[in-house]
């Protein structure tokens, strides 16, 4: 069994969404079926066959959640401290072509959501930057070309 890397904050969004999953959703669920039942007719029931494939989807995610949980290692981002870049980090970056500054956080897969600034540790932005260190320049392969960046700063929060 591999471990999964995540940040405290991704193992607790995990729980919460397994615990909604089960208390909540499973019920609604089990409600549909319940109804879609009493009205007769399985063959025909569209609403029947909707509510058994959506107790499907639940029950995978439940399942797919479940093994995440137990696989998590879970690392405590506070605690960390350094000059490079690694699991956790908070680097600011800025794109030598175009002066953009970024900021992302790595964290695990399960968690990353780059809308939030939140990118996976095994994303090439991240890969890239894994070992270095504030003034370091790093190149990504992009669909358009190779992009330069530098780091501007590093941090663990």
């Amino acid at each position: 069994m591999n471990k999964i890397p995540m940040t405290a904050e991704g193992y607790s969004a995990l729980e919460s969404e397994l615990k909604r999953l089960k208390q909540v959703e499973r019920p609604r669920i089990i409600q549909a079926i319940a109804e879609a039942r009493a009205h007769g007719d399985l063959s025909e029931n569209a609403e029947y066959h909707a509510a058994k494939e959506a107790q499907g989807l639940n029950e995978a995610r439940v399942a797919e959640l479940e093994d995440q949980i137990g696989r998590a290692d879970v690392i405590d981002v506070t605690k960390l401290a350094g000059n490079t870049v690694t699991f956790g980090a908070t680097v600011k970056i800025v794109d030598e072509d175009t002066d953009e500054e970024k900021v992302y956080r790595i964290v695990g897969d399960t968690e990353a959501d780059v809308k939030a600034g939140k990118i996976s540790i095994s994303s090439p932005i991240a890969r890239a930057m894994i070992g270095k260190k504030q003034g370091d320049s790093f190149e990504v392969a992009a669909p358009g070309g190779a992009r330069g960046y530098e780091i501007l700063n590093i941090s663990f929060k």
